[in-house]
C-alpha cells in the first residue's frame, strides 16, 4: 500500500453560476429573502461561489468507495430545501431536541454525565435558538432490542430500529426531535455489517452510536470484542453488564458533534451536500468522517437558518464559547466521591475549527 502521502486527491468543483443560482436560487421571491439578509450575512455566504475562498473549500474524495461517487443523489439547492412541502420546521409548541443515551458512554459515571453535558450544549449552540433537554439514561435492556455479536467483528450489536420504535415512544409534546446515542455498535438488519446511526425523518427521531469512533475500534485489540462468543436468550441483557467503553479523547468528542450535528441536520431536511466541504456531506468510512469540516456550507447554513431564524454572527459566537468554556449550564450532579474530580472538556481536536469561525465572524463583522 502506498503511503497516505502519495494518496491522489480528487476535486469536486462546480462554476460560480451553479453555486450562486444553488445558494440564492433565480425565484425572485427568494432572490429578494437573501438581499434582505444584513450586509455581513451577504458577504459571508457569498463566499460559497468565490472560486480562491480560504473559507470554503471544494469537495474532495479519494477513491470511488467515498460517498459522493458511490451513492449518486440528486443535489439539493436551497429552493428545494425551501419548497419541500415534507420537511419539519421547529414551530413554538415543538421547539426541543431531545436527547437520550443508551447504555454507558463512559468509564465512570461522571464522565458520562460530563460528556452528554458537552454534547447537549453543542447542539445548543449549533442548532442555535433551539432548547436542548437530555433525558434520564436508560440500559439496552429498558428499550426491549434485539441484539447479536457481530461475527466478523466478535462485538456486541444493538438493533438500530427497534431503538426508533423505543424513541419514538419517549417522544415528548415540545419534542421537535428525539435522538439517541449509545456507545455500542449498531446494526439495521440482520443482513448488513454494521451502521453508524439511523433515522425515521417523519417520526423526528434517529440513533446513532459513537463506538467506531474510539481509537482502538478496528484493531485487532479492541477490548468490546466478546471473549466467548454464545448464543444468549433475547431477554437476557446481561452480557451489557460492564461492557466495554472507548475513553472520551478529544478526536472522539470532535467526531460525536460531527456525526450528531449531520444526523439532525437531516430531520431538519437538509440532505446530503453536494456543493462545498460541508458537515453535510455523506461518508463511507471514518476516514472520508474526518475528511468532512465541522462547518456548514452555506448554501446548507442559509437552509438552517432559514428553519431557525437565527443570526448567524450569534450562532457562531456561540459556538467560540462552547470551545473555550467549561459546562455549567446544568445542574451539577448529586455528590459523590467521583464528582469531586474535576473533568476538563478535551477541545484540542477543536482549535483548528476555532479559527475558522473567527475568521468567519470578521468577514461577518467586516473587521480586517
Amino acid at each position: 500500500m502506498e503511503p497516505s502521502s502519495f494518496i491522489k486527491m480528487y476535486v469536486f468543483r462546480h462554476s460560480e453560476q451553479t453555486l450562486k443560482t444553488a445558494l440564492i436560487s433565480k425565484n425572485p421571491v427568494l432572490v429578494s429573502q437573501y438581499e434582505k439578509l444584513d450586509a455581513g450575512e451577504q458577504r459571508l455566504m457569498n463566499e460559497a461561489f468565490q472560486p480562491t475562498s480560504d473559507l470554503f473549500k471544494p469537495i474532495t474524495f479519494q477513491s470511488q468507495s467515498d460517498w459522493i461517487i458511490s451513492h449518486p443523489e440528486v443535489p439539493q439547492d436551497f429552493e428545494q430545501f425551501f419548497s419541500d412541502a415534507y420537511r419539519k420546521t421547529p414551530t413554538p409548541e415543538k421547539h426541543t431536541i431531545y436527547i437520550q443515551s443508551i447504555g454507558s458512554l463512559a468509564n465512570t459515571r461522571v464522565i458520562s454525565e460530563e460528556y452528554i453535558k458537552w454534547l447537549k450544549s453543542y447542539c445548543e449552540a449549533f442548532f442555535y435558538g433551539l432548547t436542548v433537554k437530555l433525558l434520564e439514561p436508560v440500559s439496552v435492556s429498558a428499550t426491549k432490542c434485539s441484539f447479536r455479536v457481530n461475527d466478523h467483528t466478535q462485538n456486541l450489536q444493538i438493533h438500530a430500529g427497534h431503538i426508533l420504535t423505543f424513541l419514538k415512544k419517549k417522544k415528548r409534546e415540545d419534542a421537535f426531535c428525539v435522538v439517541g446515542i449509545t456507545m455500542i455498535d449498531l446494526y439495521p438488519r440482520d443482513s448488513w455489517n454494521f451502521v453508524f446511526g439511523q433515522a425515521s425523518l417523519t417520526d423526528g427521531v434517529g440513533i446513532f452510536s459513537f463506538a467506531r469512533y474510539g481509537k482502538d475500534f478496528y484493531s485487532s485489540h479492541y477490548k468490546g470484542k466478546v471473549k466467548k462468543p454464545k448464543r444468549v436468550s433475547s431477554s437476557d441483557y446481561s452480557i451489557f453488564n460492564n461492557y466495554y467503553v472507548p475513553d472520551i479523547t478529544s478526536a472522539l468528542l470532535l467526531r460525536s458533534c460531527k456525526t450528531l450535528t449531520h444526523e439532525i441536520g437531516h430531520i431538519f431536511g437538509l440532505r446530503h451536500c453536494q456543493w462545498l466541504a460541508c458537515l453535510m456531506q455523506g461518508s463511507n468510512h471514518l476516514e472520508e468522517a474526518d475528511r468532512r469540516p465541522l462547518n456548514l456550507c452555506p448554501i446548507c447554513l442559509r437552509k438552517l437558518q432559514c428553519a431557525l431564524g437565527f443570526n448567524i454572527v450569534e450562532r457562531y459566537k456561540a459556538l467560540v464559547r462552547w470551545i473555550d468554556e467549561e459546562c455549567t449550564d446544568t445542574p451539577a450532579p448529586k455528590p459523590s466521591c467521583e464528582n469531586a474530580v474535576s473533568v476538563p472538556k478535551p477541545v484540542e481536536a477543536f482549535k483548528e475549527w476555532r479559527e475558522w469561525v473567527v475568521k468567519c465572524l470578521a468577514v461577518l463583522q467586516n473587521q480586517e
